[in-house]
């Protein structure tokens, strides 16, 4: 698959700003890698800026960590170290000077946590892609996703089956046993794409765009491969991708990328790290 010539061809007068800034809204105390893992994705994947919004306590820590090239908006924390519902405002004063969002790596499901990603989507008016603990927020909430202002740029949720599962309040059997047609669904049902996540990924939007993915590996089924993979969506919508193309290009890319890993790693070996570096490689390949 080739690439879409507005993410290969740069006109020589760009600058930083014309390739989005991606916003992670992720992290806790207990799971802090998720979000690097995440801005490094964004980063490879063509993106002129990246923030970290993480519990600040997490400052110190996540500056060893992160990509040189990412920033942090240190916010509010619960006595957990989780991102709450106190940081609000400030976090809605920064989404407005970006582009895009990634909600959910990371974030656990600490109810003040679960408050505060409430409130985001149901103020938000820009691309967002929902993944992890974004989704867990949204057990019993899924109502949030109709009363959105955000009409224009649809949301993006990238469930794996047992988040899928849990979303819809059956067994991870049914869900395995039609993914394409509950995927449609629900993507008709809330007017969104859903990157329905497993063996041949399946992209499916609201408005008829369908496609089964066939590149991968068992390698993928490792810690981190979703916060990449949610990482690199964010950073084609971004580049100026609709919402299908974004994730459509996203998972096979990532796919691709963690094929060319595996041939270097095994897939026994295989981390998400591994994939990230990959991708340089892959888009290569697409080109």
């Amino acid at each position: 698959m080739r690439l879409p010539t507005r993410l290969l061809r740069r006109k020589l007068s760009s600058h930083k700003g014309d390739f989005g800034h991606i916003f992670i809204l992720g992290g806790s105390s207990v799971f802090s890698g998720a979000a690097v893992l995440c801005a490094q994705a964004v980063m490879r994947s063509g993106s002129g800026l990246v923030t970290l919004g993480i519990p600040k306590s997490l400052n110190s820590a996540i500056i060893k960590i992160k990509p040189k090239e990412a920033m942090i908006l240190p916010l509010a924390e619960t006595s957990s170290g989780t991102l709450s519902l106190s940081g609000f405002k400030k976090l809605e004063d920064f989404i407005k000077k970006t582009d895009v969002l990634v909600i959910g790596p990371g974030l656990t499901q600490n109810k003040s946590t679960q408050n505060l990603i409430h409130k985001v989507i149901r103020k938000l008016k820009k691309p967002a892609v929902i993944d992890a603990d974004g989704l867990n927020a949204l057990v019993g909430h899924l109502d949030l996703l109709r009363r959105t202002p955000n009409t224009v740029h649809r949301f993006i949720l990238t469930p794996h089956p047992g988040e899928m599962a849990r979303l819809l309040g059956v067994s991870v059997k049914k869900i395995q046993n039609n993914r394409p047609g509950i995927a449609k669904k629900f993507a008709s049902d809330y007017k969104l794409t859903l990157v329905l996540k497993g063996h041949n990924t399946l992209v499916v939007d609201y408005q008829g765009g369908f496609y089964i993915n066939r590149t991968g590996n068992p390698g993928m089924a490792t810690a981190g491969s979703g916060d990449v993979l949610s990482g690199m969506i964010a950073a084609f919508l971004g580049q100026g991708l609709d919402s299908f193309e974004a994730a459509k290009y996203a998972v096979y890319l990532h796919g691709l990328a963690g094929d060319l890993a595996a041939k270097k790693k095994t897939q026994i070996s295989l981390i998400a790290s591994d994939v990230i570096e990959s991708i340089p490689e892959a888009v290569k390949k697409c080109s």
